[in-house]
């Protein structure tokens, strides 16, 4: 078993699965999650950053709990980065944002491929405890590849804090 170590967060696991060929695994220091292990085909890469988080390419998609609509989008650079993500559809079923041809090409898209959109919401607590979801900016996701790219949409056709019901 070989360990390299990434960067002062990550570090590469060689382990063997059943059938002798060798998968790569990191094992991430998060804040919310402390230590994670995920798999390398696991790794979401954002073909451009987030909008403020030049620094976060390499993410992991998990599961808020067994059953829930909620997931984290959490950075593997930035241990103390996770947005909380919805399925768009789960808000509205018939969002369906424009995908220009270029965005399509970066995420590895084919004409005919519609990309999952994920909604990151957002929590206010001086508004006892108002949910929104940014439907302004969102994570456009080829899951096949595993290729992301965060839109910016026209602001007058979509809500940055839609309420959540």
């Amino acid at each position: 078993m070989a360990e390299v170590m990434h960067d002062s967060m990550t570090r590469m696991v060689d382990t063997t699965n059943g059938g002798g060929e060798m998968a790569a695994r990191f094992k991430v220091m998060t804040k919310r999650f402390g230590e994670i292990e995920v798999d390398s085909d696991q790794v979401i890469r954002m073909v451009s950053p987030v909008l403020g988080f030049p620094e976060a390419r390499r993410f992991v998609l998990r599961p808020h709990g067994p059953g829930s609509v909620f997931f984290w989008l959490q950075s593997l650079e930035n241990g103390d980065l996770a947005f909380v993500v919805v399925p768009a559809a789960t808000v509205d079923t018939a969002y369906c944002p424009p995908l220009a041809g270029a965005d399509r090409q970066e995420l590895g898209l084919t004409a005919s491929q519609v990309p999952e959109f994920l909604l990151i919401l957002n929590l206010s607590r001086a508004e006892k405890l108002k949910i929104t979801a940014n439907l302004l900016g969102p994570v456009a996701l080829n899951a096949e590849k595993r290729l992301a790219k965060q839109l910016l949409l026209d602001p007058a056709h979509y809500d940055i804090a839609f309420q959540v019901e």
